[in-house]
This record gives C-alpha cells, structure tokens and sequence, in this order.
C-alpha cells in the first residue's frame, strides 16, 4: 500500500517539470502519475514499457520507471536505452522497483539509474528525491549550455585565475573520454565552502575574494601537476585526477580538507573556512558519461552537508563495492 504524504510540497516551481512515468501496472503508473501531478508537474504516462524516442527526451525533465516482477527486464532494457544515448541534455531516471527485489534495485544503479526505490514507497520521500534530481540536471543542464553561450568567452576565471564553468567542463569531458578510451582510473572531487554567506558577512567582500583566493592557492597546492583544479560555481571548485582510484581520490580530498582547514585568513582569525567535499571515480558501472560522474560526486557532495559538512561524502556505489569486499 502507499504511504501517502499529507501535504505535496511544489516540485516544479518556478518552472513546470516535465515527468514521463513507464510502468507495465496501469494502476502503478497512475498512483507514481499522482504524487507529480499534486506537485505542480506536467505527467506523462507511457503507452507501453519502452524508451522514449531521441526527438522526445529533451522535452523532459525526469523518467520515472517501474520494473514489475514478471517484466522487469524489459524496464532495465529501456534504462540501458536512455544511458547509450549521448544526448545534449542529462535526462535523471528514479526506478522503482517491485516489491523488496535489492537485487534488481542495484543493478538498476550500476545501469545508470540515477535512484531507486522499493515498493511500497512513500509519496513525500519520491517527492524530495525528485526534487533533489530536478536540481542536479538544472545544474548540470545549465553549465553544459554555458559552453555555448555568450557568458562563457574566457576560460580563467578572474578573481582566483583558476580555470572557469566552461573550462572546467571542456577538461571534465576530455578526461573522462580518455579514461574510457584507455581503460583508465578518473577522480572526480567536488568542493563547497561551508556556509560561505556568513563568511562574507564577518570579513566584508573584499576579505571574502581574499579568502577565495587562498583557497585556489592551497587546493593548488594540496594536488599535484597533473591534477586540474576550477572553480565552478561562487564557492564551488572541481578537482579532476587522472589514473586515480578510490583509494587515491579519498587520500587527496583528505588532504585537502585538511589544507583548507588551516588557513590562515588572515584579517579576522576567528574565521576559520570548512569544507563539504563529494568523491566520485571512474569506471563504475553506475557512471557512463562525464555528467554522470559529475552528478554522483555532487550527490556525494550533498551526503557531506546533510550529515553534518566539513566531511568527505563518497558516492554510495563505492561505498557498496567497499563493503562487499
């Protein structure tokens, strides 16, 4: 049975999210169907268990898939449909899956699927997941069409000189076409500032670009040569690590959580800087695009903040491989 949220908070404010639902259970599809549209979202129901066409896909914000018991292969089939293709915009995909099947859920992941749940599910936890989702892929989304836009003329940023969005993502690209070309290792790291807003408030703006600066000297410092270091949003930086696995990439955030933790602001010193950082690496089989890898390391990233911040959050499928061994 489902467990009905009393209340929907808006999911789709302030733009309407566009959501298809593929269930083979026309009542399944309706009851999912239900908890978008009570959200303010734009629903779809498919026809039948198949992947939407290419020329569809980019009308659509998130696709969530039903996998029945009798017929869950066939919802796998369409997930493996949607992660091949190489399209423009990153389309999330929620699965749920039928009854408790644990199994079926982590085979969906190491697919692509982006979350997965079992039924019964709860209306007000679908709900915040997809909201969740909704903001990655805007996120994701928006930075990707940067490249092309007339924002992105430069490839520095100019107050700290380290690469920008748009550079950030030309690397990210390369680097992961090259690790899968070659077989090879890539980290990814996510940086955020801790409650960078008060920060601001206590040293002033120009204290706080000061600070900024000393944190793109000591990430500089904490990586090494080959490593690349951006700055991807206000108070957000991407480390790229080439030939780097888990182990690797935990020993580095390490280091650089630890680096940030000690600087010295200089103008106030009972400011101190913290950090949430978001760990994710290549080759996964849940990770088979350069956005994915973003996304799982910024899903990794947003575990850090919830549990407490100034920690490191390792996306849950290495952290399944770690506990399996």
């Amino acid at each position: 049975m489902v467990a009905w949220p009393e209340r929907n908070p808006p999911l789709a404010a302030p733009a309407q999210k566009r959501v298809l639902v593929i269930d083979e259970s026309p009542a399944n599809a309706a009851a999912l169907a239900e908890v978008f549209r009570a959200g303010g979202c734009a629903v779809e129901i498919a026809p039948d268990v198949e992947a939407p066409p290419p020329s569809s896909r980019d009308t659509l914000d998130l696709v969530v898939l039903g996998l029945g018991r009798g017929l869950g292969a066939r919802g796998l089939d369409v997930l493996r449909t949607l992660r091949a293709a190489d399209a423009p915009r990153f389309l999330p995909v929620m699965v749920v899956s039928a009854g408790d099947d644990r199994a079926q859920r982590l085979e969906a992941l190491e697919l692509g699927a982006d979350d997965a749940l079992a039924t019964p599910w709860d209306g007000a936890e679908l709900a915040a997941r997809a909201r969740r989702h909704f903001e990655v892929a805007r996120r994701l989304n928006a930075s990707a069409g940067e490249l092309d836009g007339p924002v992105a003329l430069g490839l520095t940023d100019p107050l700290t000189q380290l690469p920008n969005l748009r550079h950030f993502r030309q690397r990210l690209r390369q680097e992961f076409r090259r690790a899968q070309r070659f077989d090879d290792a890539l980290a990814l790291v996510l940086v955020d500032l801790d409650d960078f807003r008060a920060v601001n408030s206590r040293l002033g703006r120009s204290g706080a670009d000061e600070a900024l600066k000393k944190v793109a000297t000591s990430l500089l410092r904490s990586v090494r040569d080959t490593d690349f270091v951006a700055r991807y949003g206000g108070e957000e930086f991407g480390l790229l690590f080439p030939k780097t696995h888990v182990a690797g990439a935990i020993t580095s955030a390490e280091r650089v959580l630890r680096d940030l933790g000690a600087l010295d602001l200089g103008s106030n010193p009972t400011v101190r800087l913290t950090a949430s950082l978001g760990v994710s690496v290549f080759p996964n089989r849940s990770v088979v695009s350069a956005d994915h890898l973003f996304r799982t390391a910024d899903e990794a990233l947003y575990r850090a903040k919830r549990d407490g911040r100034n920690r490191i959050g390792l996306h849950h499928a290495h952290l399944l491989a770690t506990e399996s061994r």
